[in-house]
C-alpha cells in the first residue's frame, strides 16, 4: 500500500474518532442507576455541566429536580442570553474558559442577533472554516502533489521492497525525500492543519452540547435536541433529509480530498472498500446526533467540498 494511500486511511481513522467523541468533555446527567435523564419532548439527553440556564420552563424543572446530580449550582447560572464571556465562579479551567466560553456566548450572541440558534451555529461553523481557510488550501495542495509524486514513490517502495539493511533503509529515505523536495511536498503539514483544527472542532461541539437554550430552539421541521432517530420514531419524517444530507456530504468531502484511481488499480478497490464503509458508519452515527451538531457537519463539509473544489480548479 502507497504512502498517500497510507495517509487517506489515517485521516479515515481520524474522522471515525471524531464522530465517536462528538460530546467532547460534555458529561451527560444521569440517575441513580445510572441511566440517562433525557427531555421527554425532545429526547435530548440532559447535561449534568451546563454553562447557563435553560429557557424553557419543563427543561428547567428537570434540572431543578435533578439538581443534585448537576456539576453546578442552579443558582450561580445566569439565563444563556446573559452569560459572560468569562466567569471566574464557574469552569475556571483553561480549555473551558480559553475556547468552549467565548464559542457558547458567540454562538448565543449571533443566535438572538439573526433570531435561531440554528442559523447561528451554521454561520460560526462556516466562520471556523474560513479563519482556517489558509492552512486548508495548503493541505489541499499538498495532497494534489502527493499524488502526482506517487507513481515515483511506488517505484521506490518496490525497488527496496525485500531489503531491510540499514544502508538500503538509508538510501530509500534519501529517494523519498528527493522525491518530497522536487514536489514540494511537506509531510507535516497536514499535521498543523489537524493541531489547529481539533480543538476547535471539539470546543465547538462542546459549546453546543452545555448550551441548553440552544437545543430548546427550533429550525424549519428540526428540534436543535432531536436526534433523528428520535424525530423518526414519533412521527417526524423530516429528520430522513438530515441522514442523507450527513451521508452525502461527509462522502462528498473524503472523495473531493484525493484523486479518485483507475477502476482497475488496488488502490481503486480500497478506496471503493472504504467508502462504503464511510457511508454505512456515518449513515447509522447520523442516527443519534441532536440536529445542532448535524446541521453543522452539513454546512461544514458543503463548504469543505466546494473549497477543494476550487483550490483544485484554480491549481490547474
Amino acid at each position: 500500500m502507497g504512502e498517500l494511500m497510507k495517509n487517506k486511511i489515517k485521516k479515515v481513522i481520524l474522522l471515525l474518532l471524531v464522530v465517536f467523541t462528538l460530546t467532547g468533555c460534555t458529561k451527560t446527567l444521569t440517575d441513580d442507576n445510572n441511566v440517562k435523564i433525557t427531555n421527554d419532548e425532545t429526547g435530548q439527553a440532559l447535561t449534568s455541566n451546563i454553562l447557563c440556564l435553560p429557557e424553557d420552563d419543563y427543561l428547567y424543572s428537570l434540572y431543578q429536580q435533578n439538581e443534585s446530580r448537576l456539576d453546578v449550582n442552579l443558582a450561580d447560572l445566569t439565563t444563556c442570553e446573559n452569560m459572560k464571556v468569562y466567569d471566574s465562579n464557574n469552569y475556571n479551567d483553561l480549555w473551558v474558559q480559553i475556547f468552549v466560553r467565548p464559542l457558547a456566548w458567540l454562538i448565543i450572541k449571533l443566535g438572538l442577533f439573526v433570531g435561531n440558534y440554528g442559523i447561528s451555529v451554521m454561520i460560526i461553523g462556516i466562520l471556523i472554516r474560513l479563519i482556517l481557510l489558509p492552512f486548508s488550501i495548503k493541505s489541499t495542495r499538498q495532497q494534489e502533489n502527493m499524488t502526482k509524486a506517487q507513481p515515483k514513490l511506488e517505484k521506490i517502495e518496490k525497488k527496496y521492497a525485500n531489503m531491510a539493511d540499514q544502508e538500503a533503509m538509508m538510501k530509500k529515505s534519501q529517494e523519498t525525500l528527493a522525491v518530497y523536495k522536487e514536489y514540494n511536498i511537506n509531510p507535516m503539514s497536514s499535521c498543523v492543519l489537524a493541531f489547529i483544527q481539533l480543538p476547535l472542532f471539539f470546543a465547538f461541539l462542546e459549546a453546543i452540547n452545555r448550551v441548553p437554550a440552544i437545543f430548546e430552539n427550533n429550525l424549519w421541521k428540526f428540534q436543535l435536541g432531536t436526534t433523528p432517530l428520535f424525530g423518526i420514531t414519533h412521527g417526524n419524517y423530516y429528520y430522513v433529509i438530515l441522514i442523507v444530507l450527513i451521508v452525502l456530504f461527509t462522502v462528498l468531502t473524503f472523495m473531493s480530498s484525493m484523486n479518485m484511481p483507475t477502476a482497475s488499480s488496488e488502490q481503486a478497490k480500497q478506496t471503493k472498500f472504504m467508502m462504503i464503509f464511510m457511508m454505512v458508519f456515518i449513515g447509522i452515527a447520523s442516527f443519534q446526533l441532536p440536529s445542532a451538531i448535524a446541521l453543522y457537519w452539513v454546512v461544514t463539509n458543503a463548504f469543505s467540498v466546494i473549497q477543494t473544489y476550487i483550490v483544485k480548479k484554480v491549481g490547474k
